[in-house]
């Protein structure tokens, strides 16, 4: 009977502990996930999207994703390629996504196309303060000018804002957009397709040369969209707007982390190019430097201010005026649809 009773006793006291066990974990669960900071606790996890691929002018997110900072500021985050800006558009209003940087102004043409395309995105900072959309060609294609164009096919994935924005590009420029055809490439291989002769350009940011360079074996020619159009915003980070409604303060913790990624890369270029090396296999590291030595310039802009990641209410509108005159928007657009001001870095 004293035996029995022992044996019961062990069982409640067994019991208890593993009730008080079972209490105790999921207190520190339901507190873990609710903290915000990476010191020890549960990390939020976040979907990020390259604006390109997996090139140099996108390592900063892997460079703040090694040094650490995503994770100081509470997030674990998964870095996947994106395919331009339409892509990346589509991906984060989908909810397959929470973030990626795309175009500002090829977010500014979807937002004004009058079509069905998604719409429930906003920008949240400034990666570039310039357009780097360009048309990239070599030198033995014999295309020197805008002019020159005419006649010639050029590839690019059909989301791509380089592809979406040539029409006001070639309007502003004097070039017959009628006479350029385009055919569709992937991200990744736009630079080989250029190599192997089957197409005359391909739709790229300046900063691609140095890529296109050690690819193609030749020296290539840059046609810059920022030499017709000077007021264009570069690559700017977005969200979903329901995110940013519901979730500010979080929204600015990761912008704050990711720009903290990107200056860290423009002032150590070769560290970042090696980060991205040891993260995608295929990066060639070299080149991956020199894009971001090329796009320093881009971030920082003397009609930008001091911050990096500044975005004005006043040249996002000019841009809006860019592209009406040009008759590229079908509806009247301001520039709080595009950006949120209250979440971006004040310059």
């Amino acid at each position: 009977m004293v035996h029995n009773m022992r044996r019961l006793t062990r069982t409640v006291a067994v019991a208890v502990l593993a009730t008080a066990l079972a209490l105790v974990s999921a207190c520190s669960s339901d507190s873990d996930s609710d903290s915000g900071s990476g010191d020890g606790a549960s990390l939020r996890k976040v979907t990020y999207l390259t604006s390109f691929g997996n090139f140099g002018r996108d390592s900063y997110a892997w460079v703040a994703k090694d040094k650490g900072f995503f994770k100081e500021a509470g997030f674990d985050v998964d870095i996947k390629p994106g395919q331009g800006t339409g892509g990346v558009i589509q991906t984060i209003v989908g909810g397959q996504a929470d973030f990626g940087p795309i175009d500002l102004t090829g977010g500014i043409l979807q937002l004004g196309g009058g079509d069905d395309k998604p719409k429930d995105f906003v920008a949240v900072a400034a990666i570039q303060q310039r357009t780097m959309a360009a048309i990239v060609t070599t030198q033995d294609k014999g295309i020197a000018s805008p002019k020159d164009l005419e006649g010639k096919t050029l590839a690019d994935t059909p989301f791509s804002v380089v592809r979406n924005l040539f029409p006001t590009y070639a309007k502003l420029a004097g070039i017959d957009n009628s006479k350029v055809k385009w055919v569709n490439g992937e991200a990744q291989t736009l630079m080989a397709t250029l190599a192997s002769g089957k197409v005359d350009g391909i739709g790229q940011f300046v900063v691609g040369a140095p890529t296109v360079r050690a690819v193609a074996k030749k020296e290539p020619v840059v046609l810059p969209y920022s030499n017709v159009m000077t007021d264009l915003y570069g690559n700017a980070l977005i969200t979903s707007k329901k995110l940013a409604k519901e979730e500010p303060e979080m929204v600015k913790r990761f912008t704050g982390a990711l720009l903290k990624g990107l200056e860290y890369s423009l002032a150590n270029p070769k560290e970042a190019g090696e980060i991205l090396k040891k993260n995608v296999a295929e990066a060639n590291p070299v080149s991956a430097a020199a894009e971001l030595e090329l796009m320093a310039g881009y971030v920082r802009s003397s009609n930008s201010g001091t911050a990096i990641g500044a975005l004005d209410s006043g040249r996002v509108a000019k841009s809006i005026a860019i592209l009406q005159g040009a008759g590229a928007l079908k509806q009247n657009i301001a520039p709080e649809q595009v950006v949120d001001f209250n979440l971006a870095p004040k310059a």
